[in-house]
């Protein structure tokens, strides 16, 4: 099975290159979608050994995250992990998020929330919460963090996976494709780092709140 690592980045050259070269020891690819950064990102993730795809134009995290999926399927891997690109991510767990797809699984979801006891802010518990309600509203499926970027395709999942919204919804996307498809989902818990760095990279709570009106509205208008 051919494993990659896609990783959508906007302006994140000052952290790229080590998320690339984590990512490099548990794949035999990484994918890095520029997607219209402003800054050097492209360049050090060639320069860290990532195959670059660039948007000229700022089009989102789904956005991209498609575009990452798309390039998979075109380079024929069997099996897709995205990434974020701010390192809040371990890397050293991508084995455990494969590990179920042998094993049946389409979908494998990282559950920030369910390994060991991590300094989590109150505004990101917050967010997971009202995410996972919105999700369970579009789609009928409870996950415990549903809005977690760290996630692994299985071959079924990557050939299927078609997503229509640019912005941070395409998380509970996912999740209604894997409702559509009847994907086998699994969640495992993963470590997740907190800095001052990934917290700025995160989304407002007004943002949060026209996200979740977007999804609800998507959804009733299928």
């Amino acid at each position: 099975m051919r494993t990659c690592a896609i990783i959508p980045a906007f302006n994140e050259a000052t952290h790229i290159g080590a998320v690339i070269r984590g990512a490099r020891q548990y794949v035999d690819e990484v994918i890095v979608v520029a997607d219209g950064s402003t800054d050097d990102t492209a360049e050090v993730a060639r320069q860290a050994g990532a195959r670059v795809v660039v948007h000229p134009e700022n089009c989102g995290a789904g956005a991209a995250t498609m575009t990452g999926l798309e390039a998979a399927r075109a380079l024929a891997f069997d099996i897709a992990v995205t990434v974020d690109a701010d390192g809040q991510h371990a890397t050293a767990d991508i084995p455990k998020l494969i590990a179920p797809l042998s094993q049946g699984a389409d979908l494998v979801i990282a559950n920030r929330f369910g390994g060991r006891k991590v300094s989590i802010p109150r505004i990101r518990i917050l967010f997971n919460a009202i995410g996972n309600a919105v999700t369970l509203l579009a789609t009928g499926i409870w996950l415990p963090d549903t809005q977690c970027g760290f996630k692994a395709f299985g071959p079924r999942a990557l050939r299927q996976v078609d997503l229509k919204m640019s912005g941070f919804e395409f998380c509970t996307e996912i999740i209604r494709e894997a409702a559509r498809f009847r994907w086998k989902i699994v969640s495992v818990p993963s470590r997740v780092v907190y800095s001052e760095y990934t917290l700025a990279k995160g989304q407002s709570f007004a943002n949060g709140m026209k996200t979740a009106a977007k999804i609800l509205l998507r959804s009733f208008l299928r």
